[in-house]
């Protein structure tokens, strides 16, 4: 496909607030928080109506880079050698972010006029599994007993707090998918804001399917717990197995 097909169909795209998909050879580079490069290879660029660019390989589910409420554009360049090129930038001001994608080769670009949908129905949402759990947490240790749910805090909202026991204040937070780092500063924000506003003993416990292995070494070094879950989906979501995690690193993986 010729450079100039491929950046009308995203002009007109972006114009339109139509997904577009283009395919082709690319080199992407992400400026930001961080910064990181793609050798040239064969990708997949998304473009949608909200004003999101991602970017995948023919690997794993989520894109290798992504930006939302982008400023995106489309230019012709050309490489110093003289290659020519198209060259698509998507650029944030807060916090201040730039990827540039730029193609080699175009192999297709596609526009479609998707309409937008709010119909979703979730079976197995975190809010359902929040609901379970507040039946019954004597399964996660025996005497542990719900107080409040969507407990609001200053810096946040907290699934649920509960008594353990031995009358310790216990803060759960729960995570439907893989728990990461920006999980564990959360339980730890809103573990430490119940102990200074109630000044007992206060825990925390992290419940998700699985978690990053450098999320569970944060976590240990905080002193929080983490527990393992499986459950089914259906008309009521329901717990089906748990487990504690507090063994050594090499056994959780």
């Amino acid at each position: 496909m010729q450079f100039h097909e491929a950046k009308e169909k995203i002009l007109t795209s972006l114009k339109n607030r139509h997904m577009c998909l283009v395919i082709g050879e690319c080199e992407v580079s992400y400026i930001g928080r961080a910064s990181s490069t793609l050798g040239k290879g064969q990708r997949l660029v998304m473009i949608k109506a909200d004003s999101s660019v991602s970017i995948h390989e023919n690997r794993l589910i989520r894109p290798t880079n992504y930006m939302m409420d982008a400023s995106i554009s489309c230019e012709s360049s050309e490489t110093k050698a003289g290659e020519k090129t198209l060259t698509l930038v998507a650029k944030k001001l807060k916090p201040k972010e730039t990827i540039t994608v730029t193609f080699y080769s175009i192999l297709a670009a596609h526009s479609y006029d998707l309409p937008e949908s709010n119909d979703l129905r979730l079976s197995g949402s975190e809010k359902e599994l929040n609901d379970a759990l507040m039946d019954d947490l004597s399964f996660l240790e025996p005497g542990l007993k719900p107080i409040n749910q969507q407990q609001v805090f200053r810096k946040g909202v907290c699934d649920i707090v509960a008594e353990d026991a031995k009358g310790n204040l216990v803060v759960i937070e729960l995570k439907r998918r893989q728990a990461d780092y920006a999980a564990v500063t959360q339980l730890k924000r809103y573990s430490e804001e119940v102990k200074k506003m109630k000044g007992i003993t206060t825990r925390g416990i992290l419940l998700a399917p699985s978690i990053r292995k450098s999320a569970l070494e944060l976590l240990k070094q905080y002193g929080l717990e983490y527990f393992s879950y499986d459950f089914e989906v259906g008309e009521r979501s329901k717990i089906k197995g748990i487990g504690k995690s507090q063994m050594k690193l090499s056994d959780t993986f």
